[in-house]
Protein backbone atom coordinates (compact mmCIF):
# COMPACT_ATOMS: atom_id res chain seq x y z
CA UNK A 1 0.00 0.00 0.00
CA UNK A 2 1.53 3.23 -1.13
CA UNK A 3 2.22 5.97 1.42
CA UNK A 4 -0.30 4.74 4.00
CA UNK A 5 -0.19 6.52 7.33
CA UNK A 6 0.28 4.14 10.25
CA UNK A 7 -2.47 4.77 12.77
CA UNK A 8 -3.38 2.62 15.76
CA UNK A 9 -6.11 2.31 18.37
CA UNK A 10 -6.38 5.33 20.74
CA UNK A 11 -4.30 7.63 18.49
CA UNK A 12 -5.50 11.23 18.27
CA UNK A 13 -5.67 12.36 14.63
CA UNK A 14 -6.47 15.54 12.74
CA UNK A 15 -8.88 15.28 9.83
CA UNK A 16 -8.87 17.51 6.73
CA UNK A 17 -12.27 18.99 7.57
CA UNK A 18 -13.37 19.98 11.09
CA UNK A 19 -16.46 18.54 12.78
CA UNK A 20 -19.54 20.84 12.78
CA UNK A 21 -18.91 21.51 16.51
CA UNK A 22 -15.65 23.24 15.49
CA UNK A 23 -13.20 20.62 16.79
CA UNK A 24 -10.69 18.98 14.42
CA UNK A 25 -9.16 16.39 16.80
CA UNK A 26 -10.50 12.83 16.78
CA UNK A 27 -9.61 9.72 18.80
CA UNK A 28 -9.56 6.33 17.07
CA UNK A 29 -11.73 4.02 19.20
CA UNK A 30 -12.18 1.01 16.85
CA UNK A 31 -10.11 -0.51 14.04
CA UNK A 32 -11.21 -3.07 11.46
CA UNK A 33 -12.67 -2.88 7.96
CA UNK A 34 -14.33 0.28 9.27
CA UNK A 35 -12.77 2.75 11.68
CA UNK A 36 -14.75 4.42 14.47
CA UNK A 37 -13.49 7.83 15.55
CA UNK A 38 -14.77 10.03 18.38
CA UNK A 39 -14.76 13.84 18.28
CA UNK A 40 -12.80 15.22 21.22
CA UNK A 41 -15.00 18.32 21.31
CA UNK A 42 -18.56 16.96 21.56
CA UNK A 43 -17.89 13.20 22.04
CA UNK A 44 -19.85 12.29 18.86
CA UNK A 45 -18.58 9.08 17.20
CA UNK A 46 -18.53 8.30 13.48
CA UNK A 47 -17.93 5.02 11.62
CA UNK A 48 -15.90 5.46 8.42
CA UNK A 49 -14.68 2.83 5.92
CA UNK A 50 -10.89 2.36 6.22
CA UNK A 51 -10.22 3.47 2.63
CA UNK A 52 -12.22 6.69 3.10
CA UNK A 53 -10.52 7.35 6.46
CA UNK A 54 -7.11 7.03 4.77
CA UNK A 55 -8.11 9.79 2.34
CA UNK A 56 -9.63 12.09 4.98
CA UNK A 57 -6.89 11.94 7.63
CA UNK A 58 -4.48 14.87 7.67
CA UNK A 59 -1.97 13.82 10.34
CA UNK A 60 -1.50 11.91 13.58
CA UNK A 61 -1.29 14.36 16.47
CA UNK A 62 -0.70 12.00 19.43
CA UNK A 63 0.52 8.43 19.09
CA UNK A 64 -0.90 6.09 21.76
CA UNK A 65 1.84 4.38 23.77
CA UNK A 66 1.09 1.00 25.38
Amino acid sequence: MENQKQFELNDVVEMKKPHPCGENRWKIIRLGMDIRIKCLGCEHSVLIPRKEFGRKIKKILIKHVE
